[in-house]
């Protein structure tokens, strides 16, 4: 039996050998996206944060104060740069006093879509 990624595309799904999905994902590991040259190793350490503590946040949304004290960054480097992923393709989503209530693929607020962790951490999907 060949391996067989299957993939939606509207109401059809598509199977796809699996040998060509590990190649396009070889070849994407390779070929970072230009996209995100704006990402320096701190925005990567917040947007990583956040999505790893939205699920342990018992479903509040994070904090930009909070991140700054549990990163050891500057408070204004941290709103600065919670400001840069919001708007660079869509990486979170700040409720209106701030705080990070969605970083793709979790969120704090209830969606269709639930998510449980072998960890046993359960939250809604983005």
């Amino acid at each position: 039996m060949n391996d067989v990624i299957l993939i939606g595309r509207q109401e059809k799904i598509l199977a796809v050998p699996a040998e060509n999905w590990r190649k396009h994902l070889t070849h994407a590991q390779q070929q970072p996206s230009a996209a995100l040259d704006f990402m320096t190793p701190d925005h990567h350490r917040v947007r990583n944060f956040i999505v790893s503590q939205l699920p342990r946040n018992h479903g509040l949304p994070i904090r930009a104060y909070d991140i700054s004290q549990k990163l050891q960054l500057p408070f204004s480097v941290v709103i600065a740069m919670l400001d840069d992923l919001q708007q660079h393709l869509f990486f979170l989503v700040q409720n209106p006093v701030g705080e990070v209530s969605w970083a793709f693929p979790v969120t704090a607020e209830k969606t269709p879509h639930r998510l449980r962790f072998s960890s046993g951490e359960r939250t809604f999907a983005a």
